[in-house]
């Protein structure tokens, strides 16, 4: 990765606010003496601004950070529970940098697989064994894991902590170096509290080891442009160890 590149990714996650708080101490002081750094945040607050009129402004309640701990807790269990491949949890946490980092995959993380196109690709290669790709709505839990089996190319989505508006659907994307420089659909999931299983017979293992796959939220029937339209979430795949 290029200096140029290290600058986007840290002004990134800088915006998103998934920086330790020594390391966005350290970016405000360099903001200030780095025209570079200054200017790549300015750039990604631009781009990631219209993002903030789809929500309300909502106080956080006194209990929060108790709330998030337990609702971390809850998800390691059901995590454990859902992944048949993976038999602890422990297993589980030790990987979680791991899914950061896949989460933020091509640096745009923040809710559209659009921006996550033009963003760079960070990942590296995935090894032999059980293959996993967690998709994470923020850094306190997922909310969608996805199994894939590169022999059969079978695919499940399971979801953790994930829920539907009514008159919206979630669409599965993949997008990756090979297949040009536009997400594809893979189709709808089959709503907020099922699995969803689908078959990517069509797609080389090699390239799905290095895709990067987004689940958006569409209208009723999918994306009306056949690009993500809605907020999106996404993740690359890991090998994980039994």
């Amino acid at each position: 990765m290029t200096d140029r590149e290290d600058i986007d990714m840290l002004a990134a996650e800088y915006v998103l606010g998934t920086l330790e708080p020594a390391q966005r101490q350290s970016v405000v002081a360099r903001r200030e003496r780095e025209p570079e750094i200054d200017k790549a945040i300015t750039d990604w607050e631009m781009r990631l601004s219209p993002l903030n009129a789809q929500y309300d402004a909502v106080s956080p309640s006194c209990d929060l950070f108790a709330s998030i701990r337990s609702r971390i807790e809850t998800a390691g269990q059901n995590v454990s529970a859902n992944i048949a491949s993976l038999s602890e949890v422990a297993s589980l946490k030790r990987k979680v940098k791991m899914w950061r980092s896949g989460a933020l995959g091509a640096g745009a993380i923040a809710a559209s697989l659009i921006i996550a196109v033009l963003a760079t690709d960070i990942a590296a290669p995935v090894q032999d064994g059980p293959l996993v790709a967690v998709f994470h709505r923020d850094d306190t839990q997922p909310a969608f894991v996805m199994t894939i089996d590169l022999d059969t190319r079978a695919v499940t989505i399971r979801p953790v902590e994930a829920s539907l508006p009514e008159g919206k659907t979630y669409q599965l994307w993949i997008k990756s170096d090979q297949s040009g420089s536009v997400p594809q659909s893979l189709g709808l999931l089959q709503n907020a509290s099922v699995s969803t299983t689908k078959n990517l017979g069509q797609f080389d293992p090699a390239m799905l080891r290095t895709a990067t796959f987004g689940i958006s939220l569409e209208p009723e029937g999918g994306s009306p442009t056949g690009q993500p339209t809605g907020p999106a979430i996404h993740g690359r795949l890991i090998s994980v160890e039994h």
